[in-house]
Parts: structure tokens; C-alpha cells; sequence
């Protein structure tokens, strides 16, 4: 990787804190972190370190107390918010341990979303949520309510809705925690694949010690800092 290229995404000096009655936690300590692009990259770290306070940050969904977050040396934080939910829908994907699909929706109604939010043609949308449910291999089930599908099949579900408009960063958090082994496995295969085939970069929160192996990249949340595992 060439260090002197500019990262897809920087955080520079950023803190977060939570602040209670009786006491301030420091997530994040002025902490700078660069993501590449078409990097893989695992975040690990025991329960309760703020790991997915981080992925939250990176995706624009929280803002840090301090400090600046930057996308291709652009300042994310000094848009506006219709600005920012724009950027957002098109160019971050996330999938979370749970799924948060459309109940009584079917799966390519699900993919859809964020093209609909994005305003796009529904003809053009419904091609391309067709085209990525055949991509995580469910074009024969979507037709079928998410509440029909399997907890595998609802995970590749979300997978295709975060990829649908083909996004530069796939955040994903704790993406196969509530799956079995080979769901798990499934789910790992498909996010190496998905970054091979798009150049997409993958940040993932994981306890999964598999999953974190197949990253390029691990690094710790430790004391509010991040440092290589």
C-alpha cells in the first residue's frame, strides 16, 4: 500500500466522549486513523471499548466531540445535513448483527432503499437490486418476504442493500454474530469476494477471530487510541 496517496478516509485528532452525572468515558482519544481505498481492514477489541462508537463515526451516523473526519481530503463534518445523508446513502454501506430489513417487505423491495431515498428511477433501481441479489446468490428468493428467509439469506439480504449503489466504503458491524458457522463462513467469503470484485473497501467490527484473519489489516481499540492488533 503507497502511504503517500491520500487515504479514502482520515480521522484526525478525534474524540468522543460519553458523559454521565457522574463521570466522562473517553471512547476516543484524539485518535487519527487512515482507511485506503480497497483496503480490508478487522476492528477488535474486548466488548464495550467503543468499537462500534468508531465504525459509527467513520460512517457519519455520530460525530465526534473534537477533531475532523475526512473523505479524499474533504471535511465530512462541514457539510450540511442534507449534504452529509447524501453522501452517506451513496458512498458508505452498512450491515449491522441485526439485519433492520423492511418486515412484510420482499427482498428486492428491502434492496431497493437506497435508491429510492436517493430518488432514482424505479426501473433502474429494481434492475440493479435484481443484479446484486443474484450477485449474493438469493435472485431465487426475492420475491419472498424477508420474514420468510433464513437468518443467512436475511444477512446476504442486508449485504446486497448496503452494496445496491455500489458504495466506496462497506462498514460492517459485527455482520455474522447472530449466524451459525457455515451462515458465518458463507458471509466471510462473500465480504472477501465483494472487495476483490468492486475494490470496495471493508471496515468490519468483529469478536469473529476468522473473519478478522481474512482482513488484510487488523488493528485494536485500546484506551481510546487505534493500534495495530
Amino acid at each position: 500500500m503507497d502511504d503517500n496517496r491520500l487515504p479514502l478516509i482520515s480521522l484526525e485528532t478525534v474524540t468522543r466522549q460519553f458523559v454521565s452525572k457522574n463521570s466522562t468515558i473517553e471512547i476516543l482519544k484524539e485518535t487519527d486513523f487512515n482507511i485506503y481505498k480497497g483496503e480490508t481492514i478487522a476492528v477488535v477489541g474486548p466488548s464495550g471499548i467503543g468499537k462500534s462508537t468508531l465504525l459509527n463515526i467513520i460512517g457519519t451516523l455520530d460525530k465526534p466531540e473534537t477533531g475532523r473526519l475526512l473523505y479524499r481530503g474533504q471535511d465530512l463534518f462541514a457539510f450540511g445535513d442534507e449534504k452529509l445523508a447524501q453522501f452517506r446513502n451513496a458512498q458508505v454501506g452498512f450491515v449491522f448483527q441485526f439485519h433492520y430489513l423492511l418486515q412484510g417487505f420482499t427482498a428486492i423491495e428491502n434492496v431497493m432503499v437506497p435508491g429510492l431515498i436517493a430518488r432514482m428511477n424505479k426501473k433502474i433501481i429494481k434492475k440493479q437490486a435484481a443484479n446484486m441479489l443474484e450477485r449474493v446468490g438469493l435472485d431465487s428468493r426475492s420475491s419472498h418476504r424477508v420474514e420468510d428467509l433464513s437468518g443467512g439469506e436475511q444477512q446476504r439480504v442486508a449485504i446486497a442493500r448496503a452494496l445496491v449503489l455500489k458504495p466506496e466504503l462497506l462498514l460492517a458491524d459485527e455482520p455474522t454474530g447472530n449466524l451459525d458457522q457455515k451462515n458465518s463462513d458463507s458471509v466471510h467469503a462473500l465480504l472477501n469476494d465483494l472487495n476483490k470484485e468492486f475494490d470496495m473497501t471493508v471496515v468490519v467490527v468483529t469478536h469473529n477471530s476468522k473473519l478478522a484473519k481474512m482482513m488484510e489489516k487488523t488493528v485494536t481499540l485500546r484506551r481510546g487510541k487505534i493500534v495495530s492488533a
